[in-house]
């Protein structure tokens, strides 16, 4: 077995002319860029719950297997789902070739064009009228009955914070231009993690409005999203953290757009929502490192849609240095995904969320032999099939949480995707949907 990494100089830009759906795996940070072609090992997972706890180290066997047969330095790219089971499993593979290149802002700052032609539709056929429907799952009034009986739950004791999701269906839709789609989030998303990855082992996941089921296999499957927040990265003895939680929607007024970003900085209710994330982050952290740096006070970071309170945490590791997908793994699920305490939570996102969330709220991400790597917490994020993609987003319920407040942040965070497709994320229409 024999894999290849590229040295020519390679720009950001180019690794997206490069991206060819179904066999190649993308990811863009604020740190570099990585385009991963074809197969040379996946590892194989059961599906079970206790196979998360096991990954690290079967991981770490089986880059150092390939490492030891090759000069170059294997990686192991993929995606962790948010809940191991039968249906929805690991999708982590050893590719034949890796190319490296600069960050996203790098094309921005020498003002390259990455999102190409961005009156083209990402639907193939829609130039022959074809339309399709768009369904919410859960419907909007149930979303927020969900969010009440969550209130419940934090009332009598049980929880300190929930997070519930739901989710957008495109149905009978033409077939998304995958590449396309990914450089428009990458053009939006020059400062955060975006993301495509080849799913393989597991149905596509449409039937969200159909219970915890999944549906079969498909051809063109790919997870894509543009995330901005990095759950663990690793560099050497150095590791860091950058939870968000506590978010608010973005304005076209200048004025009204800064307004809320410093309410939000002020907002009681969400600085302690994101003081719960922070907690268990630096906890989790804590026994693997020599020093922590926690600070005391978030800050606030945007993307095109989103206001959310930001720490940064940073430490050195202890030797020998736990390697980024054991940090990851024992960081997963974090309260800005799950809620806290984390049985609790997810016994009721069980109990109230009645789809499987599958890679949504997982990692996504990339290690190396050396335990060096990023991973990036799924979300703003969908899954592409043949006839049908699924949007997903979420919002973190805390005491004092409004449950049409909650409704319309996660219409906000749905935005990233519905905009990048040419839609009008207020209406559902555009790109030949219908909304129901």
């Amino acid at each position: 077995m024999m894999l290849g990494q590229k040295e020519k100089l390679l720009y950001p830009a180019d690794l997206l002319d490069k991206y060819s759906e179904g066999s190649a795996f993308y990811f863009g940070s604020p740190r570099r860029t990585l385009l991963a072609e074809g197969e040379l090992v996946r590892l194989s997972v059961e599906g079970k719950g206790e196979e998360l706890e096991r990954l690290p180290r079967r991981v770490a066997d089986l880059l150092a297997g390939v490492r030891a047969g090759n000069a170059a330095e294997p990686v192991i790219v993929g995606a962790i789902p948010f809940t191991v089971n039968s249906g929805v499993r690991p999708e982590l593979f050893v590719p034949r070739q890796t190319e490296w290149a600069g960050p996203l802002a790098e094309a921005e700052a020498a003002q390259v064009d990455i999102a190409g032609d961005t009156a083209r539709s990402v639907f193939d056929g829609e130039a022959d009228g074809a339309t399709f429907k768009i369904v919410s799952f859960p419907t909007e009034s149930d979303y927020e009955a969900a969010v009440r009986k969550g209130l419940e739950q934090l009332r009598s004791g049980k929880l300190r914070k929930v997070v519930l999701s739901r989710s957008l269906r495109l149905e009978n839709c033409p077939p998304v231009q995958t590449g396309r789609l990914l450089r428009r989030l990458a053009a939006s998303n020059t400062r955060g993690y975006t993301f495509a990855v080849p799913l393989r082992a597991a149905g596509s996941g449409h039937n969200a409005g159909q219970g915890q089921g999944t549906a079969p296999a498909s051809a063109a499957h790919t997870l894509i999203g543009a995330s901005p927040e990095l759950l663990v990265a690793r560099s050497g003895q150095l590791v860091t953290a950058n939870p968000l939680a506590g978010s608010a929607s973005r304005s076209s007024d200048p004025a009204e757009d800064k307004r809320r970003a410093d309410a939000l900085l002020l907002s009681a209710k969400d600085r302690h929502e994101h003081a719960v994330v922070v907690e268990a982050v630096a906890s989790a952290l804590r026994p693997y490192c020599r020093k922590l740096d926690v600070p005391a006070e978030p800050s606030v970071i945007g993307t095109k849609t989103m206001w959310h309170l930001s720490t940064k945490v940073t430490g050195e590791l202890l030797e020998p240095a736990a390697s980024s997908l054991e940090l990851a793994v024992a960081m997963h699920p974090t309260p800005a995904v799950c809620g806290t305490p984390t049985g609790p939570a997810r016994t009721a996102i069980r109990e109230l969320e009645s789809f499987d969330r599958r890679y949504f709220t997982g990692m996504v991400g990339w290690c190396d032999a050396a335990g060096d790597g990023e991973w990036a917490v799924t979300i703003r994020c969908a899954e592409i099939a043949e006839d049908a993609v699924t949007l997903y987003a979420g919002a973190g319920i805390v005491e004092g949480s409004d449950p049409a407040a909650e409704l319309a942040e996660t219409s906000s965070k749905l935005k990233t995707l519905l905009l990048a497709m040419g839609m009008d994320p207020d209406t559902g229409s555009g790109g030949g949907g219908k909304s129901v």
